[in-house]
């Protein structure tokens, strides 16, 4: 007889493992099962390892950025191998953290590939078996998988994605990123303090297009600075293999053709949903995208589904809150998933971080809004670090002042971009931010500045009209 559980999640990523955490939690009997490590794209082969190579990326630019300011070391010099060894440290210390938990929650993991099966059975296909499960409720988050474009002569060429970039054998001496989104602009900064020549290759008009306008500006820069060679508003028509690597044909939007010769090639233009587990099942879709509600239900009675199979924002942080929902609801108990405050970060030197809408979006959508920004040109902090390349931007609305959108552009604003989160949780307005008293002397005072900005400037327009 097939062993039974009340929750078997297929996948154990950010959204499988913590789902998983929390059916147990909830004193559920639950199930994992994972084809290759726990931990998924983002501890494995994404977020974690590509941030600690762009810790190492910070700290080779702090040295040299150190030479003006008194401070000099002898010739620099680094070793990947030695680099790659500490990433994968990184990694094995954070798979053992969630093997640990696993255990602690008397969760079983099954190394597998899970396929839903008629009534929620799942086969589990093994390298030398085949093994059956039962389950109550099942939770798929399977995640996704780099996408490959068409384009002619990629077949005949050596290129890697995000999943294979990390294998590398040594640093290549020049290297072209196909893709401006969130993942090529982090290579792109990992790459170039690695001194290799970088070319980023982009369909849009901009990097990062998803984000502020002027955050992409200010990003661009900053990399043509650091040697990055930025094609915009280009598409590759075809590559081409040559006896040093690859050849890239492209062509800009006018229609003017250009080559560009590269020894290393990184296809990075988005993620499709891994859908394998549930092949066998007639799953209504949103697109690519399995569809669900806000319970995260699929159509499939005691069916739900998290992550990047169901699209959204495909972050690790939107998976982990899915999968808490969807194992409360699948534990009994009912909750809904709330989109409203989702922060978006870029590890990027300087970092870029985002909550809420952008102005543009927000006149997208009809809403009447204002903003201010506030340079660290102008920050003390920012001063004494020596990055004063960026911003923070408010988006309010304007009759009420109630802060809708947040973008910070320079060092450590990952971090602080959580607090123009918990104010707009709480509907906190700019009047609310100019009073919050900030510690000086820090970045997070762009924050304040900004609002204290746009009180002051409200006060003048009183007074003038009195």
């Amino acid at each position: 007889m097939n062993k039974t559980y009340d929750i078997v999640v297929i996948g154990g990523g950010p959204g499988g493992y913590v789902s998983a955490i929390q059916g147990a939690e909830n004193g559920k009997k639950v199930a994992v099962i994972e084809a290759n490590f726990l931990g998924g794209t983002c501890l494995n082969r994404g977020c974690i390892p590509s941030k600690t190579l762009l810790k190492h990326a910070e700290i080779i630019e702090s040295i040299e950025k150190a030479k003006s300011w008194g401070i000099e070391t002898g010739k620099l010099s680094f070793s990947l191998e030695k680099m790659k060894r500490r990433k994968d440290d990184v990694i094995q210390r954070l798979r053992n953290g969630i093997a640990f938990l696993m255990k602690k929650g008397k969760i079983d993991v099954y190394e597998g590939f899970g396929m839903l099966e008629e009534g929620n059975q799942i086969k589990i296909l093994q390298e030398e078996k085949e093994e059956w499960i039962q389950a109550h409720n099942v939770i798929i988050a399977t995640g996704s998988t780099p996408v490959v474009p068409p384009i002619p002569g990629l077949d005949d060429v050596h290129f890697d994605t995000s999943d294979t970039i990390f294998d590398l054998s040594h640093i290549p001496e020049s290297i072209t990123i196909i893709g401006g989104g969130v993942i090529g602009v982090e290579f792109a900064c990992i790459f170039s303090s690695l001194k290799s020549l970088v070319t980023i290759v982009e369909m849009s008009d901009r990097l990062i297009p998803s984000e502020d306008p002027e955050a992409s500006k200010l990003l661009e820069k900053v990399l043509k600075k650091k040697g990055v060679q930025v094609l915009v508003s280009t598409k590759v028509e075809k590559v081409n293999k040559t006896g040093n690597g690859t050849s890239i044909v492209c062509t800009d939007n006018s229609g003017k053709e250009r080559t560009v010769e590269t020894e290393s090639l990184l296809i990075s233009v988005g993620r499709r949903p891994n859908l394998s587990a549930v092949s066998n099942r007639p799953l209504d879709m949103n697109g690519p995208y399995i569809k669900v509600n806000n319970k995260m239900e699929t159509n499939v009675q005691n069916v739900y589904a998290v992550g990047d199979v169901i699209g959204g924002y495909q972050l690790a942080h939107v998976a982990s809150a899915e999968g808490i929902v969807a194992a409360n609801n699948a534990s009994g108990t009912a909750d809904q998933i709330d989109y409203k405050v989702v922060p978006r970060c870029i590890y990027t030197l300087p970092e870029i971080a985002s909550v809420g809408m952008t102005e543009a979006k927000a006149i997208q959508k009809g809403l009447s809004v204002r903003s201010e920004k506030f340079d660290l040109i102008g920050n003390g902090k920012a001063l004494a670090l020596g990055e004063t390349e960026g911003f923070t931007k408010l988006v309010y609305e304007e009759k009420y002042g109630e802060i809708i959108g947040v973008t910070m552009v320079g060092p450590h604003v990952t971090e602080i971009i959580s607090e123009a989160s918990a104010f707009m949780f709480l509907e906190g307005t700019i009047e609310e931010a100019a009073k919050m008293i900030h510690p000086h002397p820090t970045v997070t005072e762009t924050f304040f500045e900004a609002a204290l900005r746009v009180r002051n400037e409200q006060n003048k327009s009183i007074q003038q009209q009195l």
